[in-house]
């Protein structure tokens, strides 16, 4: 087992919580966790790669154990959320790294590649959209917030907020749900069930069409800059289709592609499987 570190650190007066292990002198791997979850969905991956990489895990603004700033102080958004990572990173130290980019880790991820792309030495993308296509129908009720922001469409999405639906998000695709352990699940409900985590929520929701808007930047950004890319997927997500795995081919030909076949949370299922596909792909 690799010794871990558990640390809080001040970004620019938000204290972000953040996971580390292995040698710092070995390559960085910066992993972003998405909704609802937080750095504790890579409990099971850091051991398996601490021997090869030095790996650096923060809980977004409002996810886990970093800052939840009331939004009349902090806007909830994509942007800001990129923002104050960027800054983490450079506030630790971390000069070049590569990304674990997961769900709504993505958009934070691939905005800091664009406003930095010296800074990035490769991308680890499970279940990380880009692509129009990777976009499900269980999209349909956000983005129809997105093209009519008014109450009555808000309110609806709270339904993706209780702890059903996060377990839910879970147990999808996965063929046997006795191997889902009901850490993430439990702790998710409960990070949730904090005084004003659900309207947080339902802002980055809201502003999840800016992600959409930029997947073109995105996707120049992977032609122009060729990342070394490794697209590793549950093949069973209802919100992320594998076809949005497959499209990074088209500006990457490079990436390696690789569909397993359980959710959005693979990582609960196949950490195995995923830290080994890294270890292939990036030592």
């Amino acid at each position: 087992m690799a010794h871990q570190t558990f640390r809080t650190v001040d970004v620019d007066g938000l204290d972000i919580f953040y996971r580390e292990a292995g040698n710092a002198a070995r390559p960085t791997l910066l992993l972003l966790h998405g909704f609802p979850t937080g750095s504790y969905m890579f409990r099971d991956l850091i051991p398996l790669l601490a021997d090869r990489f030095h790996l650096v895990a923060p809980d977004l603004p409002g996810f886990g154990l970093s800052a939840m700033p009331p939004r009349a102080q902090f806007s909830y958004t994509f942007d800001n959320l990129a923002r104050v990572v960027s800054r983490f990173t450079e506030i630790i130290g971390l000069q070049r790294f590569g990304l674990y980019i997961f769900d709504y880790g993505a958009p934070t991820g691939l905005r800091m590649a664009l406003r930095h792309p010296e800074r990035i030495t490769g991308i680890v993308s499970q279940n990380g959209n880009a692509y129009e296509e990777g976009l499900s129908d269980g999209w349909d009720p956000i983005a129809r917030y997105w093209r009519d922001p008014n109450d009555a469409n808000r309110q609806a999405l709270r339904t993706f907020l209780t702890p059903d639906a996060i377990r839910w998000q879970y147990e999808h695709g996965v063929h046997d749900i006795a191997t889902v352990s009901p850490d993430g699940y439990t702790l998710d409900a409960a990070f949730m069930a904090r005084p004003g985590a659900d309207e947080i929520q339902l802002d980055l929701m809201l502003d999840y069409a800016s992600n959409v808007a930029l997947y073109p930047d995105f996707q120049n950004y992977f032609r122009v800059h060729r990342p070394p890319f490794l697209a590793i997927w549950g093949r069973n997500d209802p919100f992320f289709l594998p076809p949005g795995a497959e499209a990074y081919r088209r500006d990457l030909p490079d990436a390696t592609v690789r569909l397993l076949d359980t959710g959005h949370f693979a990582l609960e299922t196949h950490a195995e499987t995923i830290a080994r596909a890294i270890g292939d792909k990036f030592t």
